[in-house]
């Protein structure tokens, strides 16, 4: 009776790392642009959650409350929230003479860096997120509450109304809208394919 021989040759073994090599040549790319997507998600959802705490501490506190961004040299974005304290909104020069209070120490959002931050992939101009239709202008500002870095919450839930919007400087681009009379914050996601913005 002839004995069968088990384990494999040096060639099979070879065409087996092969392929595993292969196989893994092309996941690698989609990996890597999994978790972009996925880190600019969650810096949209950061974003969400410290503009909601803005908003419940203006309900809250029962005055107007403002979160500030500031975009230091290298890139970084710290925010402030402040406290109305003259009676007429949360305004920016009222915020550097000193009357509208800082309701806490300046911050940064955890999930910024690593290629992840405030702006737009290089070469895109997407669509409008209002529904217009129209490319958008001024690609060089991505914090847009009118024409500040100032997002504004009112005693009763009202905010200024704007947009920041969120990229990992290739594909992915994501919005994080604030609706004035309600003040819902919504996540937006911009398919460069079919030129639209589309909800979670």
């Amino acid at each position: 009776m002839k004995s069968s021989q088990a384990g494999f040759t040096l060639v099979e073994l070879l065409m087996v790392l092969a392929l595993f090599g292969i196989l893994a040549a092309l996941s690698v790319p989609r990996l890597v642009a999994a978790s972009a997507h996925l880190r600019v998600r969650l810096a949209a959802e950061e974003l969400t959650a410290t503009l909601h705490q803005s908003r419940i501490s203006a309900i809250r506190h029962g005055v107007h409350a403002g979160l500030k961004f500031r975009t230091a040299e290298d890139g970084r974005v710290s925010f402030t929230l402040y406290r109305d304290g003259d009676a007429d909104g949360v305004r920016s020069n009222d915020i550097e003479a000193g009357t509208d209070p800082p309701l806490g120490p300046s911050r940064t959002l955890k999930m910024l860096g690593r290629g992840i931050g405030f702006g737009f992939p290089p070469g895109m101009i997407p669509r409008d997120p209002s529904g217009s239709g129209r490319p958008m202008n001024r690609l060089d500002d991505p914090i847009r509450f009118n024409r500040s870095d100032l997002a504004s919450f009112g005693p009763k839930g009202t905010s200024t109304p704007g947009s920041l919007y969120l990229s990992d400087g290739k594909g992915t681009l994501m919005a994080v809208r604030v609706f004035n009379r309600t003040g819902k914050i919504k996540i937006l996601e911009y398919d460069p394919g079919s030129e639209t913005w589309r909800g979670p």
